[in-house]
Order: structure tokens, then C-alpha cells, then sequence
């Protein structure tokens, strides 16, 4: 672990937007569902939804080019539950739909606590989904087809939640509690040592400014880790 490293990750977790995120509604192909956990973290999502499909879904690592690492992703078993635990958390829940009650993208606030519901591309959101959201949103086409791809689509809209948290200087801020930020940090960082820490039960130990761990380790000798495990 390089200082230069460990200071984009630092920088990079100082950005993240604990309350934005998206439920993913049975989203089954592959592509889609990685391609959105990259946007997730080009916005800096901090942690996604899924309902997966029946027979599940694994994430494509070409396509999300590494996201997995970086966005935690926490699976429902239905998407009643799902909903109903984001808006326990103090979620909005705004699905994507071409239904009569959407309204322009555009015109939503999403600097609040925000969970973008997205379905399947050819069934779109469940009907158990869209009577749990709060509100609908659509992305205005002037052309013969009536909506997006579901990943280009989840796309416009965080981006436009990161224009709006951008003016309003929400990437400005650490946004995650001290302790949070501090394990997540390790566990970026030291991704197999946090996991042995894990497993012996042990607290992860205190990191430098440079990234140098500060305490000892189970199993290892001396205070850094090397191998792939510390480094894209």
C-alpha cells in the first residue's frame, strides 16, 4: 500500500453519499446489473439493493470493472421487504416508470435521502414495487423508442442526483461517522487482513496518515500486508 494509494482511497470514501442508492428490482442480465453498481460508485453510492431474479445473478467484472470492490451490495428476498427497510432507514424510494404519475427526472430533489428503484428491462418495476415507491420519474424521449436500456437509464438519473449534491456541496463533506469511515477505510486498504481481523475477533488497528498500519495483526509479522489483495 503506497501512500499515493491510500490517499485516493481515503479521498474516495470522504466523497461517498451514504444516503443515495438504488434498488434493483430482479434486474437478470448480468451486464445491466454491473454496469449500475458502476455508476453507483461513479456517484459514490455507498451501498446497493437487490432483489435478484429467481436463479440469482452474479456481477460481470469486465463490465463493472472492479465497482464490487467498492459499493457493498446488500440482497432482499422480496421487494416489499426492501422497501419497506430503505423507508425504515428514512429513504424516499423513486421508481423508474413510464407510468401516468411520472414526472420529468429532472424535477426531483435528490439532494434528501434517495433510493432510485429500477426493474427488469423488459417488465420493468414489480407492481409490489411502484405501490411502495413514493414517487415515479421518466426520461423524456423525442424519439420512436419509449425508454432507455434499465443501466443507461439508472445512469442519467444518479448523475443527475450527483449535479444536484454537487451545488449543493454534499461531496464537500465526510458524510460517513467516524467509525464507519475508519473500517470501511481498513477494509479498502487491507482488504485480507481485514478479514482475518474478522475472523479472530480481533479490532482492526489504526492506520497512519500514510496508511501505515499501527498495531499488530493476527497471524502476520511485521504491519503490512502486500499481494494483490491491497491493490486494484
Amino acid at each position: 500500500m503506497t501512500p499515493e494509494r491510500f490517499h485516493k482511497l481515503r479521498d474516495t470514501l470522504a466523497r461517498r453519499q451514504p444516503d443515495l442508492t438504488v434498488l434493483m428490482d430482479q434486474v437478470n442480465k448480468i451486464h445491466n446489473f454491473s454496469a449500475i453498481v458502476r455508476s453507483c460508485d461513479a456517484v459514490g453510492v455507498m451501498e446497493a439493493h437487490a432483489v435478484p431474479p429467481e436463479g440469482g445473478v452474479e456481477l460481470s467484472h469486465g463490465t463493472s470493472a472492479g465497482a464490487k470492490k467498492w459499493v457493498g451490495i446488500r440482497y432482499h428476498r422480496e421487494i416489499t421487504g426492501a422497501v419497506d427497510h430503505l423507508r425504515s432507514r428514512g429513504f424516499r424510494v423513486v421508481a423508474a416508470n413510464l407510468g401516468d404519475r411520472a414526472r420529468d427526472y429532472r424535477e426531483v430533489d435528490y439532494t434528501g435521502p434517495i433510493a432510485l428503484l429500477v426493474g427488469a428491462e423488459l417488465h420493468g418495476v414489480s407492481p409490489e414495487g411502484l405501490a411502495g415507491s413514493d414517487e415515479e420519474v421518466v426520461i423524456p424521449m423525442a424519439g420512436m423508442v419509449q425508454s432507455l436500456n434499465v443501466s443507461v437509464a439508472s445512469a442519467l438519473i444518479l448523475f443527475e442526483a450527483q449535479r444536484q449534491r454537487l451545488a449543493a456541496g454534499l461531496y464537500d463533506q465526510v458524510r460517513i461517522p467516524d467509525g464507519e469511515f475508519a473500517s470501511t477505510l481498513f477494509e479498502w486498504a487491507y482488504p485480507r487482513l481485514a478479514r482475518m481481523c474478522r475472523e479472530a475477533g480481533m479490532p482492526y488497528p489504526p492506520l497512519d496518515e500514510d496508511g501505515e498500519i499501527q498495531g499488530p495483526l493476527p497471524g502476520t509479522v511485521g504491519s503490512r500486508e502486500t499481494g494483490s489483495d491491497a491493490s486494484t
